[in-house]
């Protein structure tokens, strides 16, 4: 069973079985495929692919709503107001915010992946990338359990302390609760110097 995260020194440790940290990593390894569904591969050169990405132009928030919707927690528009500079913007800098995020994404997915039997121990920033690949798979959770308030993550609370039923929802429910806890440890260590 997992155990919250503590700082010691300079490290953030925590516990997890073998089955919390396959699905952390699963969902963490989902999450990075969602973001990179469109990114060209990269030529190895890192100017060339910034100037390749800067040609290509970003899907609108409706393309991006029609792959998966949960793209649009993860992508948010810019401006609700002025599509204009929701546009702008989006060109501007989704594909580095795509790339940003997924780079966090397989920090997190590399450091849990390595084998340390149930003991998880970070560095300040493998902590932080952790920290933002959970935020991220939160959000998609969210947008599957069309969690749209405070409230409506409280009435999930309470269906995961009540509904023994193992339909998807109640899963991804349980995975939800799971992550915000994670994600609230992590959060505590992260902020006490």
């Amino acid at each position: 069973m997992a155990q919250a995260f503590r700082r010691k020194g300079e490290r953030y440790l925590a516990r997890m079985d073998a089955q919390e940290r396959e699905i952390v990593v699963g969902l963490l390894v989902q999450a990075r495929d969602l973001l990179a569904l469109d990114e060209a591969p990269s030529s190895g050169d890192p100017l060339r692919d910034l100037l390749d990405g800067l040609g290509r132009s970003p899907a609108s928030q409706q393309e991006i709503a029609q792959r998966d919707p949960a793209l649009r927690r993860l992508l948010p528009r810019a401006s609700r107001d002025d599509d204009d500079v929701a546009t702008d913007f989006r060109e501007l800098a989704e594909n580095n915010i795509r790339r940003a995020k997924a780079a966090h994404l397989q920090v997190a997915i590399a450091v849990l992946s390595f084998d340390k039997g149930s003991k998880v121990d970070l560095d300040h920033e493998q902590a932080k990338s952790l920290m933002i690949g959970i935020g991220d798979v939160r959000l998609i959770l969210a947008d599957r359990l069309d969690i749209q308030s405070d409230e409506d993550a409280e009435k999930l609370h309470e269906r995961v302390g009540f509904d023994r039923d193992t339909d998807l929802q109640t899963l991804f429910a349980a995975y939800y609760e799971f992550f915000t806890w994670l994600q609230e440890s992590l959060a505590q260590t992260l902020t006490v110097r």
